[in-house]
């Protein structure tokens, strides 16, 4: 037990240098590796080579994709890209479910493009809306935020669930359909709550200009769609493809769909789609482009890292059978990863930082809670975004994002968007336990 307490109070340790001190959770995670490896019994030099070993182990399965997905984004934020999603699903949902429509176009949105992004990009687009249709900004705000919010911990290629997928070796694809479908409801409840807080909102509109939303020159809807829509039908093409039943032969064609239906494969065409998406007239290079794509890729990358050199580290302690015969009469299943994630998330503020950490006590002891099997991977990645949404308050900088950007004063915000994310969690983590009792 005293490697049990020892996590915990690394945890707590890890949470206090975040929060009150703005330790960097790169080093922060691999000073937590290097003192639970000498506290599990670890040698120096076991300690070294496992904090070395998890982070290469860790980069080489996933380093590549996060950097196209994120090369992806910066594409589709610098040409408008994100904006013509929003128009296209405005239009075909109606001005009058404006609500609705930024629900959906913020769900679409942030499986490639972060969350914070996101809802910056489409900030003016959201006002624009607000002062044509009279519909309180609060109400759009919440809601967009709510649909940028689900995709950004359920569905990779964004980097929280997609590290989360490689630490617990879950199966890419599965995770993306099972995000998809845990993600669809988590999100209409977020709109659901906006929807019903606007109900007495005044209308106020900060100042914008709508003009400045309808004369820009943005890409066709075809274009922008691309990048995000091909990788994702390969990827899950792939996991089609592998099913027992082998419903694509054995083949040519099966080894031609499990190529590009690899994840690096299939978001290296993503990123080739994305290229389409950058005017000629533009004087930036994509050059520019990808750079800026690969500087927000680095830290999260390094974040990532770490993470895997803590899990490393934890694996070779043997904490996961410590934790699993300590918790096994429990029999919190599922419930668990969102429980560990909810705490990190609520104390820290970042909800990549408690998904890879989350990931890295867990995955040790998934065989002990029944978990090993390839939907019990899925499931747990997906109950671990579940808990990492639960809740965004004053310590997530996605939080002020959404403030600022829609005019919110903080006991507002934290009437509309904390407890819209809290709804929004317990929405996943209860649809994900009904599926692990269906099917597990």
């Amino acid at each position: 037990m005293e490697i049990l307490i020892a996590l915990i109070v690394v945890v707590i340790l890890m949470v206090v240098a975040a929060t009150k001190f703005h330790f960097h959770p790169f080093l922060s995670l691999l000073l937590a590796g290097i003192v639970m490896g000498f506290v599990g019994g670890l040698s120096e030099t076991e300690v070294t080579n496992m904090l070395m070993n998890g982070f290469g182990k860790t980069l080489g399965s996933i380093g590549i994709i996060i950097a196209f997905g994120t090369i992806i984004g910066a594409y589709l934020e610098k040409s408008g890209g994100a904006k013509t999603l929003a128009n296209w699903v405005l239009k075909a949902i109606g001005e009058n479910r404006s609500a609705l429509a930024m629900n959906i176009t913020g769900f679409i949105v942030s499986i490639p493009v972060y969350c914070d992004s996101g809802f910056i990009i489409l900030s003016s687009l959201n006002k624009a809306i607000s002062k044509k249709t009279k519909i309180p900004l609060v109400v759009l705000g919440v809601s967009l935020a709510a649909g940028l919010y689900a995709t950004h911990v359920f569905v990779p290629p964004t980097p929280g669930p997609l590290a989360a997928t490689a630490a617990l070796d879950a199966d890419l694809g599965l995770v993306i359909m099972l995000g998809l479908i845990v993600a669809i409801p988590v999100s209409l409840s977020g709109y659901f709550w906006a929807k019903y807080i606007g109900r007495d909102m005044k209308t106020e509109v900060l100042e914008t200009s709508i003009e400045e939303v309808i004369i820009e020159k943005l890409p066709k809807t075809s274009i922008s769609f691309a990048p995000i829509i091909v990788p994702i039908v390969l990827i899950a093409l792939k996991s089609i493809s592998n099913y027992p039943t082998h419903p694509f032969g054995e083949g040519v064609i099966s080894t031609i769909i499990n190529f590009i239906g690899n994840p690096v494969i299939a978001l290296f065409a993503g990123v080739f789609l994305a290229f389409k998406l950058k005017d000629k007239k533009t004087k930036e290079t994509h050059f520019h482009w990808v750079t800026s794509g690969l500087k927000e890729a680095g830290i999260i990358i390094l974040i990532t890292g770490a993470g895997g050199a803590f899990g490393a580290i934890l694996r070779a302690t043997g904490i996961g059978d410590v934790i699993g015969s300590s918790f096994s009469d429990f029999n919190l299943g599922l419930f668990l990863p969102f429980l560990i994630a909810a705490v990190l998330k609520s104390a820290q503020g970042s909800s990549t930082v408690s998904i890879i950490t989350t990931a890295a006590i867990i995955a040790p002891i998934l065989e002990s809670f029944g978990l090993d099997s390839s939907l019990g991977r899925a499931l747990s990645v997906l109950s671990i975004g579940a808990g990492a949404m639960t809740v965004s308050h004053l310590n997530d900088s996605f939080f002020w994002v959404v403030a600022q950007f829609t005019g919110m004063d903080t006991a507002t915000a934290l009437k509309s968007q904390t407890l819209s994310t809290l709804f929004q969690g317990l929405t996943g983590i209860i649809i994900v336990m009904i599926i692990g009792w269906l099917f597990i």
